[in-house]
């Protein structure tokens, strides 16, 4: 049969075959306002409204009694001379900074391995991983009996770490390191959850054909462990860093701020104001500065990373 003989198609009707799993309805139904709401309403209470309700506190005069007093300008001037705020914000961004140093590297060695099938590798990463199950208070009262100088283990490591007497949370360099010590004991655990999650996300195909080029162990990990694991290194340092910002409880029990202001960080310094000194707008404008540069941080990491995009690191597989 030639081609100018065949039939024509036969028509089909004007109809669209039925979505939805054959219910008979022309289109799948499309979620709405009053599906968002919940969620909406929730951020609204305990999100949106105590943000706004520190940046108003900012802006006045209060002790926790009585009315507030507006006074303008006042307090977010005197956050550019008041020595303690200075120095509070550079001990702040110093910690931020030790502690994604310190945190990535080991997270991401622990998560990697974890991801593995070692024996005894599920009974180690259950031990590794009981800190998650532990309050921050609890482990800075832990540690803080540690660091004691008389009758914890400080006593007899303090000689070999340069610190003769045993006091290493009596010296203001000390005291750094022993938080940052603290919270990556702490919160490791959690990051190296989001590296093993990624790492047996990576498809297996990647690895034997590495190996079939002739890739070493640490080929394997820097040229396919390390690239697959893009987003997952991202989403960790921004929780990282954002959560730096928010360190308090830990500072409060182990250091109390000390030696002298040498672990002064905002968190603590709005606690300070706050509660102790009673110029609540002063600590509302403390607070107001942490939700600035939590968002900013955020953002920045966003953009230039390139996360922003959302792209998947298995696209093309």
């Amino acid at each position: 049969m030639s081609a100018h003989t065949l039939p024509p198609p036969a028509r089909t009707s004007g109809r669209r075959r039925p979505r939805g799993g054959g219910l008979g309805t022309d289109r799948a139904p499309r979620p709405n306002l009053f599906y968002v709401l919940p969620a909406v309403l929730f951020f609204a209470a305990f999100a949106a409204l105590p943000v706004i309700g520190v940046f108003v506190l900012s802006f006045t005069d209060w002790n926790g009694l009585g009315d507030p007093k507006p006074v303008g300008l006042e307090n977010w001037q005197r956050l550019l001379t008041d020595e303690l705020v200075l120095s509070s914000t550079g001990t702040t961004i110093l910690l931020t900074v030790l502690c994604w140093v310190t945190q990535t590297p080991l997270a991401l060695a622990l998560g990697v391995w974890a991801a593995g099938r070692q024996r005894n590798r599920a009974v180690l990463s259950a031990i590794f991983f009981l800190p998650l199950l532990l309050s921050s208070a609890a482990i800075a009262l832990l540690w803080k009996s540690v660091l004691d100088p008389n009758f914890g283990v400080a006593a007899r490591v303090g000689p070999y770490i340069g610190f003769p007497d045993g006091n290493i949370i009596g010296h203001a360099r000390g005291a750094l390191f022993a938080i940052v010590l603290v919270v990556a004991w702490q919160f490791v655990p959690f990051h190296a959850l989001l590296y093993q999650a990624g790492t047996r996300n990576i498809p297996r195909m990647l690895y034997d054909a590495a190996v079939v080029d002739g890739a070493t162990r640490w080929e394997l990990f820097w040229f396919v462990t390390l690239p697959q694991l893009r987003n997952t290194i991202i989403t960790s340092s921004t929780l990282m860093i954002v959560g730096s910002l928010t360190y308090f409880e830990t500072i409060l029990l182990l250091t109390n701020g000390g030696p002298g202001d040498a672990t002064y960080v905002l968190p603590f310094l709005m606690y300070q104001e706050g509660f102790r000194q009673y110029e609540m707008g002063f600590a509302a404008t403390i607070a107001a500065v942490l939700v600035i540069l939590g968002t900013t941080l955020s953002l920045l990491i966003v953009r230039f990373s390139g996360f922003g995009r959302m792209r998947s690191t298995l696209e093309g597989l």
